[in-house]
């Protein structure tokens, strides 16, 4: 069983999109799907509940991470700061669904679901190990729920971002993006991945060499952003549409 907890990286890494992996990402999926069901079965006091517990999960995570990486003597600095866009949105995601604050909301909508999607489908940080083992299992852990989180406030909670939050949250990503540059540069850390791409396979590698691969993640960013957007543009258009025929 300590196997599992162990530092050591497992004979085989995970393969990605394998049946294991798949089978993470399709409970996630089901999970998320249930929310369409849930919304109108659960009361007040059951959406609370199913937030707060939510919420603990995700920290615990966050914080079990900690502690492991603590007890094999790899913390440092220059990996282990909550200053990866992902660390930093456990801790928003965390407050925000405590909270149901509507601001942090529509940052954990579009940087979270945006930001964990590639981590969750091409988990870097921990590829080298296979699941069942404790850090691959943290890893997808933390992103998916990263995802669930926004996607439950949204088909339960009845929130929604607006244009202008999605204008906005580019603008600050960016601000972030370059004191981050800075820091990296300062403490020889690798946060947001812009000092050189990861060691594992991911969705980064099909872009350009470094610099070059900044500006292009510039460019997917905004994609992404926009794409988490779309389904909520239609629904605003449809209703003008529909508005104008009545």
């Amino acid at each position: 069983m300590l196997q599992f907890f162990s530092v050591e990286y497992t004979s085989t890494p995970l393969q990605i999109f394998g049946p294991k992996h798949l089978t993470v990402i399709v409970l996630f999926t089901l999970f998320c799907l249930s929310f369409i069901y849930f919304r109108k079965a659960w009361g007040e006091k059951e959406r609370k509940n199913v937030r707060t517990a939510l919420a603990i999960i995700l920290a615990v995570n966050e914080i079990g991470l900690h502690i492991w990486s603590a007890y094999w003597g790899i913390w440092n600095i220059q990996t282990m700061l909550p200053l990866h866009l992902c660390s930093v949105m456990v801790w928003i995601t965390v407050y925000m669904a405590l909270t149901r604050n509507y601001s942090l909301y529509e940052v954990s909508y579009f940087l979270g679901i945006g930001g964990a999607l590639q981590a969750f489908l091409t988990p870097a940080d921990a590829a080298m190990y296979d699941i069942p083992h404790y850090r691959i299992l943290q890893t997808l852990i933390a992103h998916g729920l990263l995802i669930v989180i926004p996607i439950y406030m949204t088909v339960v909670e009845g929130f929604r971002p607006t244009l202008s939050s999605f204008k906005r949250i580019f603008l600050w990503t960016n601000i972030y993006m370059v004191l981050i540059f800075f820091l990296n540069r300062a403490i020889g850390s690798n946060y947001l991945f812009i000092a050189q791409k990861p060691p594992s396979p991911t969705l980064m590698d099909a872009l350009s060499p470094w610099p070059w691969y900044i500006p292009e993640l510039e460019i997917v960013a905004f994609a992404i952003l926009f794409i988490l957007y779309i389904p909520f543009l239609a629904g605003d258009y449809l209703k003008r549409t529909n508005t104008h025929i009545a």
